[in-house]
């Protein structure tokens, strides 16, 4: 097993927020609404009013920020989220939100991707998930870009980030293997995410105007093959450019990063515990 050259004793993941019983029933409640909100759709029957839920995203941004905080709750009264962990917190989101609108997202560079892959490698799918949410809600807010796609972007990014904390050997995977493990998960994530964001706008195309609409009421085998014509035909070079910088800087930033983020975590000590010494008069 590696040792921390700080101390000596062996380099076991450090999680900033730890997972108790009550941040994973918070996690899966979330993460089930997402599923539906993104979802839904593929299963309306031919006389629902798939048009008339264009408009509820602000109810869903609305019970998103409800549950988002109901995960930090948790988290906080499982004795998981601290001082340090928000600071941290509000570090590694006000930089990723920085990132993001360098490339501006002109075909795929958004650097900010590579960023969330490495930190929710080191600290964790809880303050991932959270990392992830919390970064995308602020880059919005920088960049205007806040909209009905906002919440959707706020939920896929976690997932993201929350996966490459749920990734095996934290405690094992070190060195060149460990980056082309984040590399690859990367690269399929990066795809996952467009494709899961291209569902979100995808349902509420005019079906009269293309060959590759949702067709309410169709077989789900016949939606699921003009959803993947519809991901060919718009957002391939996109997720492409995403997938392959996220990639390169992964390989080539990945491993200075993951030693100061390993080396920040350690010295931070999010779970040691917190003791308060008296002095006798």
């Amino acid at each position: 097993m590696r040792t921390a050259p700080e101390t000596g004793r062996p380099d076991r993941q450090v999680r900033a927020v730890r997972l108790g019983p009550r941040s994973v029933a918070a996690l899966l409640l979330v993460s089930a609404i997402g599923v539906a909100a993104f979802g839904w759709p593929l299963l309306a029957g031919p006389s629902s009013q798939v048009s008339a839920h264009a408009q509820d995203a602000p109810w869903l941004f609305a019970g998103l920020l409800v549950l988002l905080v109901g995960v930090v709750a948790a988290a906080v009264s499982e004795g998981g989220v601290g001082p340090k962990a928000v600071a941290m917190l509000g570090v590694l989101a006000a930089t990723g939100a920085a990132l993001r609108p360098i490339g501006a997202g002109t075909a795929g560079i958004e650097p900010m991707f590579f960023l969330m892959v490495l930190s929710g490698r080191v600290l964790g799918p809880g303050f991932g998930f959270v990392l992830g949410s919390v970064t995308m809600f602020a880059s919005a807010l920088l960049t205007g870009g806040v909209g009905p796609w906002m919440p959707f972007q706020m939920l896929s990014m976690g997932w993201f980030t929350m996966g490459a904390g749920l990734l095996p050997g934290p405690d094992r995977l070190r060195g060149r293997a460990e980056v082309l493990t984040l590399a690859a998960y990367g690269f399929l994530a990066a795809f996952a995410y467009g494709t899961v964001m291209n569902l979100a706008g995808w349902p509420f195309l005019d079906s009269l105007s293309s060959s590759v609409a949702f067709q309410a009421g169709a077989p789900l085998h016949e939606n699921l093959v003009r959803f993947l014509a519809y991901c060919l035909a718009t957002s391939l070079g996109w997720d492409l450019g995403r997938a392959a910088l996220t990639v390169v800087l992964t390989v080539t930033v990945g491993p200075a990063l993951l030693r100061a983020l390993r080396r920040a975590t350690r010295r931070a000590a999010f779970e040691a515990p917190v003791t308060f010494k008296g002095t006798e008069p």
